[in-house]
């Protein structure tokens, strides 16, 4: 065998897998997006009388500000999830800075309004670690479709009203 006929070859085993993988994701998100939990006010002078939440398809903001460093997320066609972010932390407040000891789950949300599907890991979720770092491997619940229209993902809190904390940005 030649030295070309070899190099296609390893070529071929790295790549073919590759693109099994590739044709596995139902979606995927690259960054992500921290939140603000007020999207707008009004009101007289510089005090807001009353503000717009920043509701996420149903779901509630936290009372705080949130960010996050990075975030990479792949759903599979069988409904398996893999998260990882970076830095998920509060952006103000008196615990600014710190990961308030929160624990984190995943939801994937498909449809456009007004009839949203939510696609969620365990929501027992994953703690954070001090950094804000976490990784989640879950298979999502209920079964995702074959497709997934207007994809957000949304990572949001385990305790209380499960507030988003992020969003990930899908990647075309």
């Amino acid at each position: 065998m030649t030295k070309q006929v070899c190099a296609l070859v390893v070529v071929l085993s790295v790549v073919g897998p590759l693109a099994a993988v590739a044709e596995d994701a139902l979606v995927r998100f690259k960054g992500g997006i921290g939140v603000i939990p007020v999207s707008s006010g009004v009101g007289l002078e510089a005090t807001a009388e009353t503000v717009n939440r920043n509701i996420v398809r149903t779901v509630q903001p936290p009372g705080q500000i949130w960010r996050i460093a990075d975030l990479r997320a792949t759903v599979e066609l069988d409904g398996h999830i893999r998260v990882t972010g970076r830095g998920l932390l509060l952006a103000g407040g008196n615990n600014i800075g710190t990961n308030a000891g929160q624990s984190v789950f995943a939801t994937l949300i498909c449809g456009a309004a007004p009839s949203f599907t939510f696609h969620s890991s365990d929501p027992t979720g994953v703690a954070l670690e001090p950094d804000g770092d976490f990784h989640i491997d879950d298979t999502l619940a209920p079964p995702v479709p074959d497709t997934c229209v207007s994809p957000v993902l949304l990572i949001r809190s385990t305790a209380g009203s499960h507030a988003w904390f992020a969003a990930g940005i899908p990647r075309q």
